[in-house]
């Protein structure tokens, strides 16, 4: 499940290397009406590929949280028992998902973390501000809302159905990034096992990133929501 908005550029390469990782997965991607038209090039694939599924949502009501909601209790009623979550502009490289997907099917855990911060995992090419910047908010969330892993800010993560219905995932309520640690931080609530795999991230060579400054401050003031128990979007 792969939430997207301007990735035009990327998406076509996305959805091959998803094949050749895990030919017999289905991937659905989950488009906010992008302004590049990234769904018409999805469109396009999808006329040939039957593997590959489309939900539209409209532009007025986009967000990367709410397109990630939509996307999971769309996976889970096209029947999927494992869904995995990552990123449109291939800095989740698909070669690592049968990884995540390995301690869910030996039963061994509900939700598996895609982490840069555990041996053998790399956080590669992104400017050191930014890196610094990551390492900063990861230790104020785990410090504020108990996230006991070393990469709590990733989205790139697989889940069981069942651990998706158990924390209700139709019901989350942030509409923008911080949707990844609100998910986080309802998984640990929820008594479920957690576990974290290496992985290497890289930083996107095409299209521009969606983080700002302002946008960080924001999830930043939002974890602190979540931890009072105060209401968000």
């Amino acid at each position: 499940m792969v939430p997207t908005y301007n990735e035009r550029a990327n998406i076509t390469k996305l959805v091959e290397s998803l094949h050749q990782s895990v030919p017999k997965a289905q991937v659905l991607i989950v488009d906010d009406s992008s302004p590049d038209r990234t769904f018409e090039e999805v469109q396009k694939l999808k006329k040939r590929d039957k593997r590959l599924h489309l939900l539209l949502r409209d532009r007025s009501i986009k967000g990367r949280g709410w397109a990630g909601r939509d996307g999971f209790v769309k996976a889970l009623s096209m029947g999927a028992d494992i869904v995995i979550e990552m990123d449109g502009d291939l800095s989740h490289q698909p070669k690592f998902i049968p990884a995540l997907t390995a301690p869910l099917l030996s039963l061994s855990c509900d939700v598996v973390i895609g982490s840069r911060y555990i041996p053998g995992g790399k956080d590669m090419d992104r400017p050191f501000h930014r890196q610094l910047t990551s390492n900063l908010a990861k230790l104020y969330l785990k410090s504020l809302l108990g996230l006991k892993v070393a990469d709590p800010t990733s989205g790139f993560r697989a889940f069981t159905k069942n651990a998706l219905r158990k924390i209700k995932v139709e019901t989350l309520k942030a509409r923008d990034p911080f949707t990844v640690s609100e998910i986080l931080y309802r998984c640990f609530r929820a008594g479920l096992r957690v576990k974290e795999v290496p992985i290497e991230f890289v930083d996107r060579t095409k299209g521009t990133s969606k983080l700002e400054l302002t946008t960080l401050l924001k999830y930043l003031g939002k974890a602190l929501f979540l931890r009072l128990g105060l209401g968000f979007e």
